[in-house]
């Protein structure tokens, strides 16, 4: 009931509940074990002591109390660290409570020792703690704990401080700590918490063209012959073998012909040029549909069991537009935007055109659009597909993104939604608070130490509980201009920072060879594999060629070996003199995993063309591992081997070239 417009605030209050999102209309958001705090305000009239507990209530609405402490009296702020130990809808609740035996405990301490009402105190004291046995349900080995306090605080032959010391001895106090007496208990409203299994925190991605994989290009007819799902499976092991845990396929439907793209998104196509994936469907069929050139339906259900075999997932990119051959143009022409002239409108993102594509319109028959694309989905999940890279979401309602998971999470929950929103921050957030799982990020774009510490607090504090990060250098659609002119050393840093920063990082095929060169005035790859063949002639020996793979399994080997890089809300910045560099570490993260007894510490020089140095200013205590300000620790590189013993302010070198990298990944252990 309400009070004048007001929810009733309770005997205690309970304020300011930590971390909801959107007040509890949206569930806060993690995965199975993962570490994260909560916060309330909680408080009482008078000098009698209160406390606070967190209710976490299971998909089977069983509850589990965690007790909060306080952290500033003055402010009644409360918090704890709890963790859900299985996938499924939680919720969470903060309750405040009166503390009979707290109360009695700082009372009775302070008059006794004053010699004021003395044989009242102690008897007030057994009496709180009879209630403690007759009200509290306790194991026979606590009640006889309390029933020996009890006689002791009543022996009137003994010293009062013999007495009292009883009555608040550890072991009491321990008692009362795993079940204590509650009066008074108020409770805030309960608030939703998805729990969701880990892949939806921590990944490798590793991005494909089916068709590249394998593409021949015949010189004497001057044609390309196509890769298919069959020889795109062969280049499994080689992924899996660099450690990636998802292989990601951009669209594999039938690709329109009117408008065809042509070479660097030209529209002057030629007859044999095999234009954008993402201009789904033909007379072939369309999002439901496979590209009759890579296979057919045994031959994608073969790759994904190839990959599965391999112990990788199969991602496959969700783009809801529809080239001007799709089926649904005949079949549901309201599915799109007609204008005055009678046409139909195509996609735009001025000054960008994609005369291919025309977006649906989810405004005119939003019903018919909800269920066919529903359709499309379940196809795909039923061949195997359990993560969706979703394309542009954020130009389609979010509403309707917000039905689709959560229709999907009814009979699937083990689905993972990645959002490809390169937009504005709200919309990138209200996306991850309506369920997509994770989300790309700006992170192509923060190239300075001050920019990346920023960006990176941000994620791991303030949106954690409901976004979730997908760090990625470079895409098909993005190489920045760090990239482009930061070589080998750029691909190796940002790989690393990618990798270490985020429990999330993907890699789009080709970055082992540090394909640097840009579309001139654009930031995008040259020659942009949307709109051709690629032959990168995997396993062949190619003069001047790099080939980083042995880093990215080295980047994935550490984060397979290193439970601290799996988590997201772990990381603490460090300080160094020189602005060039980027130190950060990551200490426990996960209950119950090992993690809190792993530390990992980064140190990275952003600056891609030269080397340097600066002396590093560590808090150790950060580190965890019980070090203290004047401790020195072991120091073993996961990059190079090598190993020395640190303090907190080592002096490093660190840059491109021959024999000097431009990190380190640093396990840290007790010296």
């Amino acid at each position: 009931m309400t009070v004048f417009g007001q929810q009733p605030i309770g005997r205690i209050p309970v304020l300011d509940v930590q971390p909801i999102v959107d007040a509890g209309a949206r569930p806060t958001r993690a995965v199975v074990n993962e570490l994260f705090n909560v916060s309330a305000t909680v408080f009482r009239e008078g000098h009698d002591a209160v406390n606070a507990t967190v209710v976490l209530v299971d998909p089977d609405d069983a509850e589990h109390q965690v007790a909060m402490r306080q952290d500033n009296p003055g402010l009644g702020h409360w918090t704890t660290t709890v963790f859900a130990d299985r996938e499924g809808m939680w919720s969470f609740r903060v309750e405040g409570w009166s503390d009979p035996y707290g109360t009695w405990r700082h009372d009775g301490t302070v008059k006794i020792e004053a010699g004021v009402d003395v044989e009242l105190m102690l008897e007030e004291g057994a009496r709180v703690l009879e209630r403690a046995i007759d009200e509290v349900d306790r194991p026979p080995r606590h009640v006889a704990i309390l029933t020996d306090a009890i006689t002791r605080l009543r022996a009137s032959a003994h010293p009062a401080w013999e007495r009292l010391a009883a009555g608040i001895s550890d072991e009491v106090q321990e008692v009362l700590a795993a079940a204590p007496l509650r009066e008074y208990v108020s409770a805030s409203p309960s608030y939703p918490l998805w729990i969701e299994r880990q892949r939806a925190l921590t990944g490798a991605w590793y991005e494909i063209f089916p068709r590249s994989e394998g593409a021949i290009f015949n010189w004497e007819t001057g044609l390309w012959q196509t890769g298919t799902f069959a020889s795109a499976a062969e280049r499994l092991p080689a992924i899996a073998g660099m450690g990636f845990d998802i292989v990601y396929l951009t669209p594999v439907h039938p690709i329109g012909s009117t408008n065809r793209k042509g070479r660097n998104n030209t529209l002057n196509a030629g007859d044999h040029d095999p234009g954008s994936p993402y201009a789904i469907g033909s007379a072939d069929g369309g999002h439901d549909a496979l590209h009759p050139q890579l296979g057919g339906w045994d031959d994608f259900d073969t790759f994904v069991a190839r990959a599965q075999a391999q112990g990788l997932e199969v991602a496959l990119d969700l783009a809801l537009q529809a080239s001007p051959d799709h089926p649904w143009v005949t079949e549901h022409p309201e599915f799109f935007t007609t204008r005055a002239d009678g046409s139909i409108a195509y996609a735009e993102n001025p000054p960008k055109k994609y005369q291919d594509i025309y977006p649906v319109n989810f405004d005119n028959t939003p019903a018919a659009i909800y269920a066919k694309v529903r359709e499309v989905v379940q196809v795909w999940i039923d061949h195997g597909v359990k993560i969706f890279r979703v394309d542009n979401p954020h130009t389609k309602p979010v509403e309707f993104w917000q039905w689709l998971i959560a229709d999907v999470a009814v009979d699937h929950p083990e689905v993972i939604w990645l959002a490809e929103a390169f937009t504005k921050p709200m919309m990138m957030r209200a996306l991850a608070k309506v369920g997509f799982q994770q989300s790309y990020t700006y992170y192509a774009w923060r190239n300075t130490a001050a920019e990346l510490r920023e960006y990176v607090e941000e994620l791991s504090t303030q949106t954690a509980h409901y976004m979730r990060p997908n760090f990625w250098p470079t895409t098909h659609d993005i190489l920045t201009p760090y990239m482009q002119t930061g070589g080998t050393a750029a691909h190796l840093i940002r790989s690393a920072l990618a990798a270490t920063l985020v429990p999330s990082y993907g890699i789009y095929t080709g970055y082992e060879h540090v394909e640097w060169r840009n579309r001139p005035g654009a930031e995008e790859h040259l020659d942009n594999e949307k709109y051709e063949f690629k032959d990168r002639r995997w396993g062949q020996h190619v003069p001047g060629r790099e080939d980083l793979s042995g880093w990215l399994t080295m980047l994935n080997r550490a984060r397979r070996d290193h439970p601290s890089l799996q988590w997201l809300r772990n990381i603490t910045f460090h300080e160094a003199e020189n602005d060039n560099f980027l130190v950060f570490s990551k200490h426990g993260g996960g209950a119950h995993d090992g993690s809190d007894r792993d530390t990992v510490l980064v140190v990275a020089n952003l600056d891609p063309h030269h080397v340097r140095g600066t002396r590093l200013h560590l808090h150790l205590p950060a580190l965890g591992l019980g070090l203290d300000w004047d401790h020195r620790f072991r120091a073993r590189d996961l990059v190079t081997g090598n190993s020395w013993v640190w303090d907190r302010a080592p002096y490093v070198r660190l840059g491109p070239g021959y024999g000097q990298e431009p990190v380190h990944i640093i396990h840290v252990t007790r010296d």
